[in-house]
């Protein structure tokens, strides 16, 4: 993709969501700017890409961020809400499920955060925790609900979570939801507190990882760096 080789370009996932903008309550596509300085502070071009994108606009892009968001509609794991409750967003749930699946397909560096990695379980067969404070084990896992806070993780050896961040990491936690099962997903790395599994790959794509926490808000731009270099190399 000429340019793209030397500063890839990486699609970011973005939400739509009710905002005041400028004055007005209207309906925006938005997303913390932490990502996009990430993808620019890795060596890569960030391309926003709305809830509802087709799957045919990666062939404009040499890897795919998917963004953390909204909870994922439980429907699509086979469950019921949970009593505490979420708020479905089907769209966005429909499009990410796809753009993940083409990436995968088309072998696109794949880095799923949050939410993101949450899909990519799902999508191969994986369920969740949809209420951790109410999950025995994991009652104190962490912030949640505008509240962060930081543990430790652990990455399993010969893993390219490992490769990338070492044996071990600091995370952020800011998610109420979590894994119980990945499905075909390998299992990279655990909370040291608790657990919880905080990351994923798949062995026989180039790049494919999601990871709980997001590395971009603290720092942590060595993950995204792995994805742009798979990214120039695509």
């Amino acid at each position: 993709m000429g340019e793209s080789r030397s500063r890839p370009v990486i699609g970011i996932t973005v939400g739509r969501r009710p905002s005041n903008f400028g004055g007005w309550n209207i309906e925006a596509d938005i997303l913390p700017s932490t990502y996009s300085k990430a993808v620019e502070e890795a060596g890569g071009n960030p391309l926003l890409l709305p809830a509802g994108t087709c799957d045919s606009l990666l062939k404009l892009v040499d890897g795919l961020v998917v963004a953390g968001g909204p909870d994922i509609d439980p429907t699509m794991y086979g469950q019921e809400p949970c009593a505490y409750g979420t708020i479905a967003h089907p769209e966005q749930d429909k499009s990410e499920a796809e753009l993940i699946r083409c990436a995968i397909k088309n072998d696109i560096p794949l880095l799923g955060i949050c939410r993101g990695m949450q899909l990519m379980c799902i999508i191969h067969g994986g369920k969740m925790h949809q209420h951790l404070p109410e999950t025995p084990g994991f009652e104190e896992h962490g912030g949640w609900d505008g509240e962060e806070t930081q543990h430790g993780v652990v990455m399993v050896e010969g893993s390219c979570l490992h490769e990338i961040m070492g044996s071990k990491a600091i995370a952020n936690s800011t998610h109420h939801q979590g894994i119980s099962d990945p499905g075909s997903l390998r299992v990279t790395a655990h909370s040291t507190h608790d657990g919880l599994i905080e990351g994923v790959e798949r062995t026989d794509k180039k790049f494919c990882l999601g990871v709980q926490w997001h590395p971009e808000r603290i720092g942590q731009f060595q993950i995204y760096r792995a994805l742009v270099e798979a990214a120039r190399g695509s």
